[in-house]
């Protein structure tokens, strides 16, 4: 499974079981807002998008299309998997962030592909990028679905 259709099962295993799903779109040329564009804080931090299960998208092989409404001004939106930079779930307490492999690091590695990298510190404790928690820290997604409740006879 590559990384777009891992964004992609994420997306809609958080959008079954809770109805609704925000993404983290970083600016990128490819990304289409309509006539909507990336405001200057939003060119640096991400534009967050919101879906819900009542909404009418396709996520095929290219990303995600949609007509998103901002204000009250319908656009046409098309948003790569490659420009989805998180996908989260306040409701599910869940999050899936992939960090871009900084330019530097990219080069002689065949190009920017959008790969995590852990490393130590020097307590011996793994760190991800930007601070996220390292295995230790991992909850299984499945951990993140509501027990179903048992009654205990007395």
């Amino acid at each position: 499974m590559d990384l777009g259709n891992l964004k992609r099962h994420i997306f809609f295993e958080l959008l079954n079981l809770v109805g609704r799903v925000f993404i983290l779109v970083e600016h990128r040329d490819d990304v289409v807002l309509g006539r909507r564009c990336f405001t200057d804080d939003e060119k640096k931090s991400g534009i967050v998008l919101v879906f819900n299960s009542k909404m009418k998208f396709d996520w095929d092989d290219e990303g995600i299309r949609a007509t998103l409404v901002f204000g009250m001004s319908p656009q046409k939106c098309t948003i790569p998997a490659e420009a989805i930079i998180a996908v989260y779930s306040p409701e599910a307490g869940a999050q899936f962030v992939v960090s871009p492999v900084p330019e530097a690091a990219a080069v002689g590695t065949g190009g920017g592909d959008e790969t995590s990298h852990a490393s130590e510190d020097e307590t011996g404790k793994r760190e991800g990028p930007a601070g996220a928690a390292g295995p230790d820290n991992v909850i299984p997604f499945a951990a993140a679905k509501k027990p179903k409740s048992t009654q205990r006879s007395s």
